[in-house]
């Protein structure tokens, strides 16, 4: 599940099932109202071949408010608890389905704009250790605006001019190849055709001094 992060955080997807190494990857930080929207959150264990047990707690503190942060969400696998009744129905677990949880994502549907403020992530871990276990726990913040109409990253549009240019350049290399292909057909059609004239014309010539020959012969 963890190498797939990258996909679900750009992607807003879920994708289930890998065992590949753990990456952090930050969380987006722009929802568009009405829509959904993955709050992600990634703390890797450092010791991947160290077994361990982990609980995720969510909390939310309303952008312009000095009031403390909100408990919103607890997951203690395999159940996921919403606290906050301004989230009823509304959040869902989309992170590690084991006890040993290092992705901690959770799913916001049908966001509105009083959803923008700062969401609080925080992972308690137990490493379960051979002669003792060691409790880690791991904050991560994410800055969340809600926007009516999405904006579109300079990566995305760069990525698009990159794109329209590559295809742009492709099409001229192609034609430029085409017109060489047809070139080089074309000179060695002529060239042929050349060849087959003068061996034509050979003959001929070989043809009318046979006949000369009989001629005299007679």
């Amino acid at each position: 599940m963890l190498c797939h992060f990258s996909l679900l955080v750009v992607f807003g997807l879920f994708v289930s099932g890998c065992d590949g190494g753990c990456s952090e990857v930050d969380s987006m930080t722009e929802a568009v109202a009405g829509e959904d929207f993955l709050l992600g959150c990634i703390s890797c264990k450092k010791r991947e071949e160290v077994s361990a047990q982990a609980t995720v707690d969510w909390h939310f503190r309303p952008l312009g408010e000095e009031e403390e942060f909100r408990h919103i969400f607890h997951y203690d696998h395999p159940t996921a608890d919403i606290l906050d009744e301004d989230f009823s129905n509304r959040l869902e677990w989309r992170g590690t389905m084991n006890p040993d949880i290092q992705i901690g994502a959770i799913y916001i549907h049908n966001v509105t704009f009083n959803d923008t403020g700062t969401y609080r992530c925080t992972i308690n871990r137990m490493l379960l250790l051979p002669q003792y276990n060691e409790h880690v726990t791991v904050e991560k913040d994410v800055e969340l605006s809600v926007v009516a109409v999405a904006n579109r990253e300079l990566t995305s549009v760069i990525s698009e001019i990159m794109m329209f240019v590559l295809i742009v350049v492709l099409q001229l290399w192609l034609i430029v190849v085409l017109v060489y292909c047809y070139k080089k057909i074309s000179e060695e059609h002529e060239a042929r055709e050349a060849r087959k004239a003068l061996k034509a014309q050979a003959k001929l010539l070989e043809s009318k001094d046979n006949c000369d020959g009989v001629q005299l012969e007679s």
